[in-house]
């Protein structure tokens, strides 16, 4: 149900977008471009940081406006100078965002196989109890196999590299 809440968000803006006619200036275009970029990385840095179990509502928050911050210093700077230096933080961002779509995009898959092996695993042990066959031998391979989905998942984790950590940012148990 807590999705429901952001899919509303999102109709919603979409909906005003579309039919409030807002006109941008023409010198805003890169500030605001720089805006949505920064507040995608942070939606999924935050979603990333939940499938990890790291997420922490006053960083993501704090990095979303210290992101847009930074950026926004680096258009203006640009502009007094005369150089697009705006390309590096929609560069940066890019980056980011692509990185981070391809890491929710593993951990939805392997949540989703590990999932389906385990709903396998039980449906082959009560078909077997409901026919009158299962013994001891059938339900010791119906939880090897639940507990090889369960070591292929945490071999998956154990094999991929850690990510390093923001300086000042310390794992806590």
């Amino acid at each position: 149900m807590g999705w429901l809440i952001p899919v509303i968000g999102l109709v919603l803006g979409v909906y005003f977008g579309q039919f409030l006619q807002i006109e941008i200036p023409a010198g805003m275009v890169k500030y605001l471009s720089i805006g949505i970029m920064a507040a995608l990385d942070s939606v999924f840095g935050g979603i990333k940081a939940m499938y990890e179990m790291k997420f922490d509502s006053l960083l993501m928050l704090s990095g979303f406006f210290a992101n847009a911050l930074l950026a926004a210093a680096l258009a203006f700077i640009g502009d007094t100078l005369g150089i697009d230096l705006y390309y590096a933080a929609v560069f940066a961002f890019g980056v980011r965002l692509f990185s981070n779509l391809s890491l929710i995009r593993v951990y939805i898959i392997e949540n989703l196989r590990m999932k389906s092996q385990l709903f396998h695993a039980h449906r082959e042990a009560m078909d077997r109890k409901e026919k009158g066959n299962q013994n001891e031998s059938g339900l010791a391979e119906v939880l090897a196999t639940a507990e090889d989905a369960e070591a292929e998942s945490e071999s998956y984790e154990s094999s991929r590299p850690e990510e390093p950590q923001p300086i000042g940012r310390h794992n806590e148990p």
